[in-house]
């Protein structure tokens, strides 16, 4: 039976699974969906020109058909886990030497490491699943067929984002917690406004940007092969959607009145505000006796809080260059940021085809896919 439950936010609890929840998703049992609606005056478009006209746009969907993982069958969710061990991933960068962290027990410290690794996680589950509802937007409102067909494709891709880390946070982590504000505040930013080419801003260029920033920054440190894995497959995906929001915007951009481009590249920069300043967690830290100030503060001086905000500038200054959002007026805002010195770097419309196109590899080898 399936029982709806309409909320007007997301939840704030932690949802703690155990054996019992994961052997109920193979039986019949009551189930319980939790809603929250918005609403967002989309305006759709048929296109009746089905002719390819984009050479690059085709054959990144073209590459999207052909390594499309399955969660299921190409991906070895038997592979031992190190989440039970201190420290599942290092210790605490930052708080391994405050004396809070210092005066917690052995189990408190591998508790406080497996809830930090749940916590990350979980805002990957919920942007996926904003990415999921946005690129399915994008399929109605992207004005050509080429486009159409690519947000297709990756309306597929988030769909599989949103199951494997799902599966992960319910087997590996048994907890998911809930949405970061800041996150939510930017999904629903992209999900409500009526103008497609924000919708492509906000997710291919911003949103998507800020996923690999973190998935590199995972992928280069986790001591979980499982992990190491997932990250990996779906970095490739996200990718290929960064290189198509930049190939596809930058004519279009260019093309708009000036007025609109400075308030696209306004909202841009209070984008990128908001993913430097306000995209940190401070619940784990005091779930175990830490204040938000000195979450905050460890978290800025930490190493890895700087690679990071790195990770996420040296990828995304560039394409906004690319794509016209740098302009000499919202340029000063940026410089005040401290992230200019990336905007001479490689932008992702540069398609490096030879990456894209290699076979895809797990720990467990060749995925089936790429044959």
């Amino acid at each position: 039976m399936l029982n709806v439950h309409v909320v007007k936010g997301p939840p704030t609890d932690i949802q703690y699974f155990d054996d019992d929840d994961l052997a109920k998703r193979l039986t019949d049992h009551d189930v319980e969906t939790i809603r929250e609606i918005f609403s967002t005056p989309l305006t759709g478009s048929y296109n009746w020109d089905y002719d390819t006209a984009n050479a690059k746009i085709r054959r990144l969907y073209e590459l999207g058909k052909r390594f499309n993982w399955n969660v299921e069958l190409d991906i070895d969710w038997n592979q031992p886990s190190p989440l039970e061990t201190l420290p599942p991933e290092g210790e605490p960068e930052g708080f391994c030497d405050h004396p809070k962290y210092k005066a917690l027990t052995d189990a408190q410290k591998i508790d406080f490491s497996r809830r930090a690794n749940a916590q990350v996680l979980s805002q990957f589950l919920h942007g996926e699943q904003g990415a999921l509802m946005v690129a399915s937007q994008l399929v109605s409102c992207a004005p050509t067929h080429d486009a159409k067909l690519y947000a297709a494709s990756q309306t597929f891709d988030e769909a599989r984002h949103v199951e494997v880390f799902h599966r992960y946070l319910m087997e590996r982590c048994r907890m998911i917690y809930p949405i970061n504000p800041s996150l939510k505040f930017l999904l629903d930013k992209v999900l409500t406004d009526q103008r497609w080419d924000l919708k492509f801003i906000g997710m291919q260029i911003l949103i998507e940007g800020l996923a690999l920033a973190a998935f590199q920054a995972i992928h280069a440190t986790t001591r979980d092969p499982l992990l190491r894995d997932i990250t990996g497959l779906v970095m490739r995906d996200e990718g290929r959607h960064v290189a198509f929001g930049v190939n596809y915007l930058e004519d279009w951009i260019r093309a708009l009145p000036q007025d609109q481009i400075e308030e696209r590249a306004e909202f841009a920069y209070e984008a990128c505000v908001v993913m430097r300043n306000r995209m940190v967690s401070t619940t784990v830290a005091r779930e175990f006796g830490f204040t938000e100030e000195e979450a905050l503060e460890i978290n800025a001086a930490s190493q890895g809080g700087r690679a990071f905000r790195t990770f996420l500038f040296e990828r995304m200054i560039p394409n906004l260059k690319r794509v016209g959002l740098l302009t000499d007026r919202i340029r000063p805002k940026f410089e005040a940021l401290g992230v200019l010195q990336f905007e001479n770097l490689k932008h992702d419309g540069a398609i490096d085809w030879a990456t894209l196109e290699a076979p895809l590899a797990t720990g467990a080898g060749i995925l089936r896919t790429a044959a």
